[in-house]
């Protein structure tokens, strides 16, 4: 078949009706001669001149069979030799490898161009190939058009160009590599940073999940921790950093450090928030974060939270009902020179908590309130354990591996103690009058709580004498009420009064009357410490590690 006149009819393009007489210069590139005189006009070489020397890959297909109607130099180089008027599903397998024959169909029946971006061939070149639809003409026994041009009939058909887009394909491979070896280490850091394993309170079931966005989606700052404050109390934190990639997670890890140093000074919610806001201005002006930050105390039965512009807790009573946190206490961490408050929610024995970050409800084609709503159902359905409930709404909030947003969940529950579980957990108070009959009353209730509860004689008497020194350090400033608390794994004694000085160890001399006393506690419990409480005063707490069982 020869195609010396012939020309491709792509669409929207009229095929030129009028025909120049053939001058005969083709120049000789290809038989690899210099060519001698004026290079020759475009409008004047044939069209397959013109294919010839084109460096692309170039074939033509002829009829719904795709027999093969011409192929240039360029193509024979890269697959060899390929015979004209041969099937292409038997001559071509090239084309089977790359899944072209099944698009050559539906270019011959949509009449309409298709293309396939970046195919890598078997060489290791990478090729974006067009199939165009053209009319190819033959003569009436299906032959070529001859040389003097006449013809009775054209055929359906279809030109296959493949454009080389090696250099790109490999730079866009080197930068998805980067991508992800970027994408991997910021997982690596963001994971390492989490706690590894959560602290587990007395009073409180607590599981947390975190799942980084999709393998297209970059790493943020999500974060969470749980951190035992002692005397039963425990702190449980939730953030997200503003941003992505290892930076994020970098800022992520000093927020996380410095929660869990501000929370030891057992200060109220809205004073830690209210500390980390100046240091992420210090670390990183541009960017925010938002954070909450609870305390749960099992006698007050409730949270006692801060939230720097994050999303509202969610808790289930135990009667089923969900109840929604008020709207933040302050704004976003790093936006510096405002003021945070605290307030609080309730969380009695059998309720359940969900602190989460924006990636669990926020979707780019919904408003936030959506997802909110969404969450809460899913809560008021998820029963279970913590790590349940966890799994429970992550799916049930469509989060899956693919997601384009980190996702971090805290979830918690104040069990309702029953049975003999009960009797693990108790509570003694006695509210003292002052005077000189303070103390021995402080040591008889004291005596008689830890003997109705069995403890050995060795733990009584050290709990006797540690109830008896935090009275007598406390008598002076008013009325202490002394609390006397059990769990499955601690005894806690604590002692309020009306004075907000803080006490701290310090080495008391030889002639010196008083301060032995906390010295003496530091010495025989196993922990201890102190906070301010809200109105003023303050509270003292001691804790002895019980036997295990």
């Amino acid at each position: 078949m020869n195609f010396t006149r012939w020309s491709p009819r792509f669409p929207g393009t009229q095929r030129r009706t009028t025909r120049r007489a053939d001058t005969g210069a083709v120049p000789a590139a290809r038989a690899g001669t210099a060519p001698t005189g004026p290079a020759p006009r475009l409008e004047d070489l044939p069209v397959r001149a013109v294919l010839d020397r084109v460096p692309a890959l170039v074939a033509v297909l002829q009829g719904p069979a795709h027999h093969i109607a011409y192929v240039n130099d360029a193509y024979t180089e890269a697959f060899g030799a390929r015979p004209v008027g041969g099937p292409a599903d038997e001559t071509m397998p090239e084309l089977e490898e790359l899944g072209l024959l099944p698009l050559l169909d539906q270019v011959l029946r949509s009449g309409r161009p298709r293309t396939v971006k970046s195919r890598r061939l078997p060489g290791g070149r990478s090729y974006t190939f067009t199939c165009t639809p053209v009319a190819v003409p033959v003569t009436g026994d299906g032959g070529a058009r001859p040389e003097d041009g006449t013809t009775q009939s054209a055929e359906s058909g279809v030109l296959v160009f493949a454009a080389d887009v090696t250099d790109q394909a490999d730079a866009a491979e080197r930068l998805r590599a980067s991508e992800r070896r970027q994408r991997e280490t910021a997982v690596t850091l963001q994971r390492s940073l989490l706690p590894q394993e959560l602290e587990q309170p007395d009073d409180l079931r607590i599981a947390a999940t975190y799942q980084p966005g999709g393998a297209d989606a970059a790493v943020g700052g999500d974060w969470y921790d749980v951190i035992t404050l002692g005397g039963g109390r425990t702190a449980l934190v939730i953030g997200d950093v503003m941003g992505r990639g290892v930076r994020a997670a970098a800022v992520m890890g000093q927020l996380r450090t410095a929660v869990r140093a501000y929370a030891r000074l057992d200060l109220p919610p809205h004073e830690v928030l209210q500390l980390l806001d100046g240091l992420a201005t210090e670390i990183d002006p541009s960017q925010i974060a938002t954070c909450v930050y609870a305390v749960h105390d099992p006698n007050e039965g409730r949270l006692v939270y801060a939230s720097a512009g994050h999303l509202p807790i969610l808790v289930r009573d135990e009667h089923g009902t969900i109840h929604r946190a008020p709207e933040p206490t302050g704004p976003p961490l790093g936006t510096g020179g405002w003021l945070h408050t605290s307030d609080t929610i309730p969380l009695a024995p059998g309720s359940t908590a969900v602190l989460y970050t924006d990636g669990l409800v926020e979707r780019r084609d919904a408003d936030i309130d959506e997802g909110l709503h969404l969450l809460e159902a899913a809560l008021a359905g998820a029963t279970g354990s913590p790590k349940v409930v966890c799994d429970r709404l992550m799916r049930a909030l469509g989060v899956t591996e693919t997601h384009d947003d980190d996702v971090a969940v805290l979830v918690l529950q104040h069990p309702a103690r029953t049975g003999g579980d009960a009797e693990l957990f108790r509570n003694a108070a006695l509210d003292l009058l002052g005077g000189v009959e303070a103390a021995p009353r402080a040591r008889a209730f004291a005596s008689g709580v830890l003997t109705s509860w069995r403890f050995p004689s060795d733990l009584h008497d050290l709990g006797v004498l540690a109830a008896s020194e935090l009275v007598a350090n406390s008598l002076q400033h008013g009325t202490p009420p002394m609390r006397l608390r059990r769990t499955d794994r601690r005894l806690i004694i604590e002692v309020t009064d009306g004075d907000d000085h803080l006490p701290r160890r310090r080495r008391a001399e030889a002639g010196d009357e008083a301060g032995r006393g906390i010295a003496i506690i530091a010495t025989i419990a196993s922990s201890w410490g102190s906070r301010r409480t809200p109105g003023g005063g303050k509270s003292v707490w001691c804790e002895f590690a019980l036997p295990a069982a």
